[in-house]
């Protein structure tokens, strides 16, 4: 675009100009269900954390515009070295990689040698570099089925999804005890109370929830796959345990249905949002694409070690 060209207002010129712009550069944005509908609504692909790296793998464009939060873009980076990489927020973390300190890691697996190390892609690259495996919720309990029974694993780092996957598949693991701030804060007690005044509701907990709620769902499962349910199932009312931004998909796929937000346990708080997946705004997107900054980089050594479980998991998904 022109630098002369006239700076977007409104969303619907943001639109118009991220369209621009993307063809310009040939660059393709890509978004996590998990952020707001404004930017879901201009992404070229649209996905959970494994859908997004299966897409950045293969994709011919020039530019990858990851909106998401950083180890999204680190990971697209590492699959993709000679592309260029661009995130429109890279202040965006993430509470569960860093609840996996790499150097804390490096002594636990030290401290527990023979085992298998899977690690969940919410990490760091630093993190990745010391596993043999990185897996998603979506494809998680598929790895883990397919390695010997005899063979020890250690699951980093959310205890919850690793306490699900230990449950069906009568692995034991060892977990790393770290968790993502939005999944763990989700209220038992309010989400038994909307069942009661939504008698027929089915519920859709994501995997990262504590035991607890994945006990009473009727559907644990990715956001991938939460959606996937939703759209299956004949019933027309859902209360949705996960980051409420998967809400926007799931009422544009299924406008007959109706889906509620579960609660968290602080009621004056939106606790059920990442505030980091809503980081990303038009304006930041657009600016990303126009500058083609803030790049990501990811130092080639590390890039390579962090590749090798990536890759495993891409060949086994």
């Amino acid at each position: 675009m022109p630098a002369e060209a006239k700076t977007p207002t409104t969303a619907k010129e943001y639109a118009e100009a991220i369209a621009a712009l993307k063809k310009e550069r040939n660059a393709v944005v890509m978004a996590h269900y998990y952020q707001r509908a404004e930017i879901q609504e201009v992404a070229d692909y649209i996905g959970d954390s494994l859908a997004l790296a299966q897409q950045a793998a293969k994709t011919d464009a020039d530019v990858i515009v990851m909106c998401g939060v950083h180890f999204m873009a680190e990971t697209a980076k590492i699959l993709c070295p000679h592309k260029i990489v661009v995130e429109p927020a890279p202040e965006a973390g993430c509470s569960l990689a860093d609840s996996c300190d790499p150097v804390a890691f490096r002594a636990f697996i030290e401290e527990h040698p023979g085992h298998t190390v899977i690690s969940y892609v919410n990490t760091t690259a630093d993190v990745k570099a010391l596993s043999d495996i990185v897996v998603t919720s979506g494809n998680a309990r598929k790895i883990i089925d397919s390695l010997p029974a005899d063979q020890p694993i250690i699951f980093g780092p959310d205890r919850n999804l690793g306490g699900y996957i230990s449950s069906v598949t009568g692995r034991e693991m060892l977990l790393w005890q770290g968790a993502c701030h939005v999944h763990d804060r989700f209220s038992l007690q309010g989400i038994l109370d909307m069942k009661k005044a939504h008698p027929g509701a089915k519920v859709l907990v994501h995997p990262e929830c504590r035991k607890p709620l994945q006990i009473i769902a009727d559907m644990v499962g990715s956001t991938a796959r939460l959606l996937d349910y939703a759209r299956k199932s004949d019933a027309d009312t859902f209360i949705v345990v996960t980051e409420s931004g998967i809400l926007h998909q799931m009422q544009k796929d299924c406008p007959e249905k109706r889906f509620l937000a579960a609660p968290a346990e602080d009621a004056e708080c939106q606790c059920n949002e990442c505030e980091y997946m809503k980081m990303i705004t038009l304006p930041k997107l657009y600016t990303a694409l126009r500058d083609l900054q803030p790049r990501v980089e990811v130092d080639p050594e590390l890039a390579a070690k962090a590749l090798r479980p990536i890759k495993r998991m891409l060949e086994l998904s």
